[in-house]
């Protein structure tokens, strides 16, 4: 048996393994937490022009007159000069779509049509045949079908209108067929590159680590935290039953690092696990100010050429609750939760309470504020 073969044979077992063997309570698959470098999607977008609308189109667009000038001529026809196509029944529309990785010519993709004029709704139109293109300008696909429209839109003559969702966007599965392939190169390179979703030196060793213990040889190495190299052997055939093998097999992740995030608009905080805090006294207190105006009318007497007046009245009125205080001993997520909600702290509160642990250096979490 040559070398080669006894590699391939090799990650064909680990692969079969692999699936078979049952998955760790805290472990996830290498699929899951990443994924290889040029295996990944693309965004195409491109300009066209909806057709068979029910009145509901641009109506003097200078865009949809171009885009219905151009249709035209790909027919052989030449518009007269003066003369606007441009009705109430097309719409100019960009389209977008992505571009999964691996796409082959002739495979069919979804696109999404939304309308960038002033048309009321695509419901009922027609894509008439344009191209789309990648960051590079290339043509990638062409798009062309019938509008599936989600939204509603009514109007009566008295102008009064009602909407439901938005029916100026609309979609067409498999409106696009694949024309170009994007070239991902992972089959020329000497080495494999995965990359981590999440930055973590950790999980990035511990990948580099389960890769070389399953496989029996030391292929993997962490070049920095979020990519993972994999010498890979020549053959097409033997490198994608390496990366079937790789996405399957089990990993446990780094704990998450101390963050405690706060939505200031929301008023929502998060705490994840890994947060602690050390010894510290919490004092806690409201203070609520109250203005009250009730003004009133003051008439002027009979015949007495006064003139009413208004005459302003305030109420001041201020409370104060009583200052509750609580002692953090190095607490945990659930002592902290519980600690808060036992002296009534609202979210605003609580948001306020983790900043001044932070400051005074009790609270060891990253404090991010949206």
């Amino acid at each position: 048996m040559t070398r080669i073969a006894s590699f391939f044979a090799k990650f064909v077992l680990v692969l079969s393994a692999t699936l078979l063997l049952p998955s760790a309570a805290s472990a996830e698959r290498i699929k899951d937490i990443g994924g290889f470098q040029g295996l990944r999607s693309n965004q195409l977008t491109g300009y066209g022009i909806v057709v068979g609308l029910a009145g509901t189109g641009d109506d003097s667009l200078e865009y949809a007159t171009i885009a219905m000038k151009g249709v035209a001529t790909r027919f052989g026809m030449t518009l007269p000069p003066g003369i606007n196509p441009a009705t109430k029944n097309a719409a100019a529309v960009l389209v977008t779509a992505d571009l999964p990785a691996m796409s082959k010519p002739g495979q069919r993709i979804d696109v999404t049509v939304s309308a960038i004029g002033k048309a009321k709704s695509l419901r009922g139109g027609t894509l008439i045949m344009m191209p789309l293109l990648g960051a590079d300008g290339q043509i990638y696909a062409m798009a062309q079908g019938n509008l599936a429209v989600g939204g509603l839109g009514v109007e009566g003559r008295d102008g009064s209108t009602t909407t439901v969702n938005i029916p100026s966007v609309g979609r067409i599965a498999g409106g696009a067929s694949v024309e170009r392939l994007v070239a991902t190169g992972f089959e020329q390179s000497p080495y494999l590159t995965f990359n981590l979703a999440q930055a973590d030196l950790t999980t990035a060793l511990r990948v580099a680590d389960a890769i070389n213990q399953q496989t029996g040889q030391q292929i993997a190495s962490a070049s920095d935290a979020v990519s993972v190299l994999i010498r890979a052997p020549s053959d097409v055939n033997q490198r994608v039953v390496l990366m079937g093998a790789i996405e399957n097999m089990m990993v446990t992740p780094a704990e998450a690092p101390a963050r405690v995030i706060v939505n200031a608009r929301t008023g929502t905080v998060v705490i994840n696990g890994a947060v602690r805090i050390s010894p510290a006294a919490v004092s806690h207190g409201s203070l609520t100010v109250r203005v009250q105006e009730a003004p009133t009318v003051v008439q002027p007497a009979p015949f007495s050429k006064g003139q009413t007046a208004v005459e302003e009245r305030s109420a001041i009125e201020i409370q104060q609750e009583p200052v509750s205080a609580f002692v953090a001993r190095g607490a945990s997520l659930s002592e902290i939760v519980q600690s808060i909600n036992a002296i009534g702290a609202s979210p605003s509160d609580l948001a306020a309470i983790l900043e001044a642990l932070k400051q005074a250096g009790a609270l060891t979490a990253d404090l991010v504020i949206l």
